[in-house]
């Protein structure tokens, strides 16, 4: 049998969260000494350094407490499998699943699944952060999401990806502008149109690789952070955009219309994808979302 305790590897898991003993202890509600006693006793039984500690520096995981870590996760998940649905004798799906998803792709993904997911599985708490894609693989690898929602661009190595569905950039112009008047657009055409940039990767990547294979250099006269700031920007007359995603109406916060129109030749499409962490078993009520995910979307 282990010579560990699953609370030493709950300890362990939380330290590698946080980043620190004395945030680790007020997560679990114990003493910083009994963190600190948690950890030698593991890196005793295990024979190996898993934590570096440092005065006012915090906590960094060796290389092998990075893997216990990997490990520990998929112990702690199955442990609270067990635990939430002995008591249904595992017929009843209970617990709690994590989801991120990139924030532009939050209004189109997100709410269908949490009405669907709430519907069929109405005991099993859910959580769900949207952000950044660099935030949610970070995440990921720390063990707080379980799944998550974002563009296949970028993409590290280290995630299980498994496409949802996928789509294709369009370009949004103000309604009066001359290029509205046709279905379709060409990048060609826009060169010399003021251009409002969706700053935040991999949108802009995604956006710049789009330019550069058309070869054409896009004149950037308003750079922002945020979809919807973008589409009202546009609906002003201040500019043009190229997004990915489309709400089912064109217009902006504002109510103000846009013309949304095709990019001529057809551009590359973009894949929107279902990623989990390689390293860390999924839970039950995790596996179940992922399911219903491909469920909802079946042009995968």
């Amino acid at each position: 049998m282990p010579q560990f305790t699953l609370r030493q590897l709950e300890c362990l898991a939380t330290v590698g969260q946080e980043g620190s003993i004395a945030a680790a202890a007020a997560a679990l509600n114990l003493s910083a000494s009994a963190i600190t006693g948690a950890l030698n006793e593991l890196e005793r039984v295990l024979n190996t350094q898993l934590t570096i500690r440092r005065k006012a520096h915090g906590v960094s995981l060796t290389p092998s407490g990075r893997y216990v870590l990997q490990e520990a996760q998929g112990i702690l998940q199955a442990s609270q499998d067990l635990q939430q649905m002995a008591h249904a004798a595992g017929t009843l799906l209970a617990g709690r699943v994590r989801v991120g998803c990139y924030s532009s792709l939050a209004p189109t993904v997100l709410p269908e699944l949490l009405a669907a997911y709430s519907s069929r599985y109405s005991q099993v708490e859910v959580d769900f952060f949207a952000g950044t894609q660099q935030e949610i693989f970070q995440r990921l690898a720390n063990g707080t999401l379980d799944l998550a929602f974002v563009y296949d661009f970028g993409l590290p190595e280290d995630v299980e990806r498994t496409t949802l569905y996928m789509t294709e950039p369009n370009v949004l112009l103000p309604p009066d502008h001359p290029l509205a008047r046709s279905a379709k657009v060409s990048l060609a055409q826009l060169a010399e149109e003021p251009m409002i940039l969706l700053d935040v990767p991999p949108s802009r990547e995604h956006t710049e690789a789009l330019f550069e294979a058309a070869g054409v250099s896009p004149w950037i006269r308003y750079r922002t952070a945020d979809f919807e700031v973008t589409r009202s920007m546009v609906a002003r007359g201040l500019g043009y955009a190229v997004l990915v995603q489309r709400p089912a109406a064109d217009v902006s916060y504002e109510g103000l219309e846009l013309a949304v129109r095709s990019i001529h030749p057809v551009t590359r499409r973009v894949r929107i994808t279902v990623v989990r962490a390689q390293s860390v078993r999924p839970s039950k009520a995790a596996a179940a979302m992922f399911d219903l995910a491909l469920e909802l979307h079946p042009r995968r």
